[in-house]
């Protein structure tokens, strides 16, 4: 689920997302400032004379340390899919082990989305308060507390609340990673970057479809505090978002931070520029209320977005997602190599998507995934529905 990024999404879990109003007021005034209204913002602190010696210095230093933040930040990503492939191929050995009954169980799989909910309720202020790293240790912390739980579960209480906990971890992530790699992205990269957060989600949710099918349900755990460990770590190596650290009028930190980002001998001044501006530009601003939400300007938007989150999650995607081995195994179909197909299609079609979002657009790919999904809900509703009322 994200809020920076307009991908297609082969494997959503139900968050609830809040758009503010002074979330639809930063959109304007980026828009006003990329669009020219507001030129001045836009000058160059250099003269024409040095432009081309800026230009040369930006084709020169390779952007290595983005990248690597990056790779950092998109861990949460495949912790997120980790978290949402878990419960389909462990169903039969949690529920032997445990002695679940199916409803059980079914509240075990099912539980996690509404952690996720409340993490992204909460997901905002926490990034406000913390910063972008801090939020992301939060989130860790969660998903490492619940993970842990789950291992040592005896019963369904204590793997509940593991798997209540992972959720909010979970739900943490959806928001504050592609935000954070949104603010340290360069422009001419950051499409191709904020993909990556999508593409990690289904790697994740894909490894643990494919690991679950030869590992243990405890050891499947403990695969889940791999990436966060990995996070946990690599957060001590690199800035904190240079547009979080201007907002709160951290100046040093900001400018060392942009200076990471881009190479010690990369011209920043520019980009410094247009951020403080940004800032002192959305700080004018009057505070806004959430019923300014409903004003008719932000109609349209809002039925939009909303719209589009709502038909996405009525796709009927999680149900297929928590319980994929099942529903292989009732269906006739080996349900191991019904996973790793599963498994792999994911990978393979988001990777398609990612690669054509640019240049096909994203009304004709939503058309074309929303088309599938109705034709796929349609074949399996019917299947099961002969299976029962045939035999």
């Amino acid at each position: 689920a994200s809020l920076h990024s307009s991908h297609l999404v082969f494997f959503p879990v139900t968050i609830i997302v809040i758009i503010t109003p002074k979330e639809l007021m930063k959109m304007e005034i980026k828009g006003d400032v990329e669009g020219g209204k507001h030129k001045g913002v836009r000058e160059p602190l250099i003269g024409e004379k040095n432009k081309q010696l800026v230009n040369e210095t930006k084709d020169y230093h390779h952007p290595w340390m983005v990248y690597f933040t990056t790779f950092i930040a998109v861990c949460g990503s495949f912790e997120f899919g980790v978290c949402v492939g878990y419960s389909s191929p462990t169903q039969d050995a949690i529920r032997k082990d445990l002695s679940l009954s199916l409803a059980e169980y079914s509240l075990f799989g099912s539980i996690l989305t509404f952690g996720a909910m409340i993490g992204a309720i909460t997901s905002g202020p926490i990034a406000d308060l913390v910063g972008r790293k801090g939020a992301m240790r939060v989130s860790s912390a969660f998903c490492i507390a619940g993970w842990l739980v789950i291992y040592f579960s005896k019963g369904p209480i204590p793997l509940d609340i593991g798997r209540l906990a992972t959720g909010y971890g979970m739900g943490v992530f959806s928001y504050v990673v592609p935000v954070f790699i949104a603010e340290i992205a360069p422009k001419e990269r950051r499409g191709v970057l904020t993909t990556l957060n999508q593409f990690m989600i289904v790697i994740g949710g894909s490894t643990a479809f494919i690991f679950g099918t030869i590992l243990s349900w405890r050891a499947l755990s403990i695969i889940g505090l791999i990436p966060t460990a990995v996070l946990l770590l690599g957060l001590f190596f690199i800035p904190e978002s240079p547009r979080w650290l201007a907002k709160r009028g951290l100046t040093k930190d900001f400018v060392a931070a942009l200076q990471i980002l881009h190479g010690k001998d990369a011209d920043i001044s520019q980009e410094a520029k247009e951020i403080q501006d940004y800032i002192t530009s959305l700080e004018q601003l009057a505070k806004p209320k959430v019923l300014d939400l409903f004003q008719k300007r932000y109609l349209r938007s809002l039925t939009i977005g909303v719209g589009l989150m709502v038909c996405q999650q009525f796709g009927g995607i999680n149900g297929v997602g928590f319980y994929a081995s099942s529903i292989f195994d009732l269906a006739g179909f080996p349900s191991v190599t019904g996973t790793i197909l599963f498994a792999i299609l994911q990978i393979v079609i988001t990777g398609v998507g990612a690669a054509l979002i640019d240049k096909a657009g994203r009304k004709p790919l939503l058309l074309v995934s929303g088309s599938g999904l109705v034709t796929g809900s349609i074949f399996t509703a019917v299947a099961f529905y002969l299976k029962v009322h045939l035999n």
